[in-house]
């Protein structure tokens, strides 16, 4: 009985984990990406997108099939900071493992310049970062998984 419960914790542990939903601002995504050791894909949507709703699956195979490769995807939700409890529920709602983020931010304009001057701010929105081999690129596009992993290998 008590292999059970400790089995069930680690498991509902890990689920909460996985589906939890922080504020990250945009110092905190820069410092994040400037890891060296790391390809970063980060990927900007919202619960109401919904070829950003289409596309999250991608995200999460591309990180699945590298999941032993230095790659991190990084899901990172416009919602407004209002929505932090709609986001969670989305995110438990559709089993997300990547790493889930709500952008915060005083304004979106300065989010979105800071991300990238060319953004527009439409949705999804895509930002590719391999600090050590100098590659940040942004694609206001939404991706298949035969283009994420081909953009994918090709910032390596």
């Amino acid at each position: 009985m008590k292999k059970f419960l400790l089995l069930l914790l680690i498991s509902l542990s890990c689920f909460f984990a996985n589906a939890q939903v922080k504020l990250l601002s945009l110092a905190q995504l820069n410092k994040r990406v400037a890891n060296t050791d790391t390809l970063y894909v980060v990927n900007f949507w919202a619960t109401w997108c919904a070829p950003c709703v289409a596309e999250l699956p991608n995200f999460e195979k591309l990180q699945m099939v590298y999941k032993d490769k230095p790659l991190k995807v990084l899901l990172i939700s416009m919602d407004f900071q209002s929505k932090f409890k709609l986001v969670q529920q989305f995110s438990v709602k559709h089993k997300l493992k990547a790493e889930v983020y709500l952008a915060e931010r005083s304004s979106d304009q300065e989010l979105i310049d800071g991300i990238d001057k060319d953004w527009g701010g439409a949705l999804p929105g895509t930002l590719i970062v391999n600090a050590k081999k100098g590659i940040r690129k942004f694609y206001e596009q939404e991706f298949t998984y035969a283009e994420l992993n081909k953009l994918y290998l090709s910032s390596q």
